[in-house]
Order: structure tokens, then C-alpha cells, then sequence
């Protein structure tokens, strides 16, 4: 750090807990730093002293923010993450914002204490996508009409194909929903179908589980999965804090 360089406060978490608490360093902006608690009553936030800068969201930011998060959750069943990349004037700062949001902090704790979120992404499988298309009549025969027509013919019908195809993928992501995800969110404490981008990607979770039931939910994933394996991939990521079930998002100003 150069002597010009200002010193700041940067944070990764919030926890539950009224006892010391010594995560360890972390490596941040290339050098190794002691983390610390910012205590209010029964509440901390998990921060170390950094570069007071713009961070940028690259591979190397965002896993040492993640790794760090993550060492935090190996030790405390309530955590609240915080978005990436807030830094903070002064430890006080960030004492006025727990202070600020500590209303806020005990009316999540309880809903997130002893669970973590777990991620799931279903991708159809191209040769499957390719059969079903195949497999439906009004599709397959749109799709060799347009081929055969030239650029300016073919206008028209490109458009129909156009909104044919996205209700051929939306029906595959209803049976998505009701045979996968709908039998997950059931078993899990809450749950959240977010956007999906890209025609292969069929759904994109978030499932709120209790820790002591991790294991049954990934069974009863593996068991989706073993019905499905043939037609899409799974991507199942976790165990994270509850990002998706938490509605706060700080920055500076909030302080």
C-alpha cells in the first residue's frame, strides 16, 4: 500500500453472536490482512482494513470475498451475506450502519439461523432439444418452410417460427417446474425460480434448506436427476448464505 493510498473498512458479512470471533486473515488487493468483528449487541459484521477503492468484480475479487463468506459459515449457522465490494471510511461508519439495520438483522436472523441456500440450473441437453423439436409437427414444419424461402419471403414466416419456438420453450420449462422444481420447493424451506437466459436453460433456482436436512434435499436432487439425466445437465451449486432470501443491500450512503 502506498502512503498516499487511503486505508478503509471493507466488509464481507454479518453474524449472529455475542463471543469474540477470530476468522483469520485474508489476502485482499495482494496483501494479507486480519479480519475483525464491528460488534453491536448481539450482531457483527466481518470486515478488515483495505484500500479504500473501486474493487472490481474479476475472478480474484470475487472469490476472496466468497472464500471468505465461506469460512464464516463453517463457523456460524446465522450469517447474512453482504454484496460485493463495500468499503467504508472509517470502523465507525460501519458501526452507525449496524446500528442502522440491527431492526432489520433480528427479524431475518431467525428465518436464516441453521440453513444455507443451494443453486440449481437445468440445461437441456442439445440432442434432446433437437428431438423434441423434431417430435413437434407445427415447429418441424415451420422450420422447413423458412429454410426453403429466401431472406425476404421467408420474413413472415420467421416471425411465426420466432413465437412458435419461445412457446415450445416455455412448455418444456412448465414440465420443468412441475416435475423438478416444484417437488424440490416442497422440501425446502423457501424458494425462488429466478430469470433464465438462453433457450437451453430450462430453470434457474434458489432453495432456503435447513442444514440438518441438507442431505435428504441433495437425495432427493440426485433423485430428479437420475429421471432426467438423459434428456438435460444439472448444475447444483452450494452451500451459500441466503442471498437470494434476503432483501439487503448496503452501500456507503446507507451508514
Amino acid at each position: 500500500m502506498t502512503e498516499t493510498e487511503q486505508t478503509g473498512i471493507y466488509i464481507f458479512c454479518a453474524v449472529q453472536t455475542s463471543e469474540p470471533i477470530d476468522y483469520g486473515p485474508i489476502v485482499i488487493d495482494g496483501a494479507p490482512r486480519d479480519t475483525f468483528a464491528v460488534q453491536y449487541q448481539d450482531a457483527a459484521m466481518i470486515a478488515c482494513e483495505a484500500p479504500m477503492k473501486i474493487y472490481h468484480p474479476n475472478k480474484e475479487n470475487l472469490m476472496m470475498h466468497q472464500s471468505m463468506v465461506s469460512r464464516v459459515m463453517g463457523a456460524n449457522d446465522t450469517v447474512i451475506p453482504i454484496s460485493f465490494g463495500n468499503v467504508f471510511k472509517t470502523e465507525k461508519d460501519v458501526q452507525i450502519l449496524l446500528e442502522n439495520l440491527y431492526g432489520q438483522f433480528t427479524e431475518i436472523f431467525p428465518e436464516i439461523k441453521g440453513k444455507i441456500e443451494v443453486g440449481l440450473k437445468v440445461i437441456g441437453k442439445k440432442e434432446w432439444l433437437e428431438k423434441k423439436v423434431q417430435e413437434d409437427p407445427e415447429l418441424g414444419k415451420m422450420a422447413a418452410t423458412t429454410k426453403c424461402k429466401s431472406a425476404a419471403a421467408g420474413y413472415y414466416d420467421r416471425i411465426k417460427l420466432g413465437g412458435a419456438a419461445k412457446s415450445f420453450i416455455t412448455s418444456l420449462r412448465q414440465d420443468v417446474q412441475k416435475n423438478i422444481y416444484h417437488p424440490l420447493k416442497s422440501q425446502a424451506t423457501a424458494a425462488t425460480s429466478n430469470e433464465t437466459q438462453g433457450e437451453k436453460i430450462l430453470l434457474n433456482a434458489s432453495f432456503l434448506v435447513d442444514r440438518e436436512k441438507e442431505e435428504q434435499f441433495d437425495e432427493l436432487v440426485n433423485e430428479r436427476h437420475d429421471q432426467w439425466k438423459d434428456k438435460v445437465d444439472f448444475q447444483y451449486t452450494g452451500p451459500w448464505p441466503a442471498y437470494n432470501f434476503i432483501n439487503i443491500r448496503l452501500s456507503v450512503e446507507e451508514a
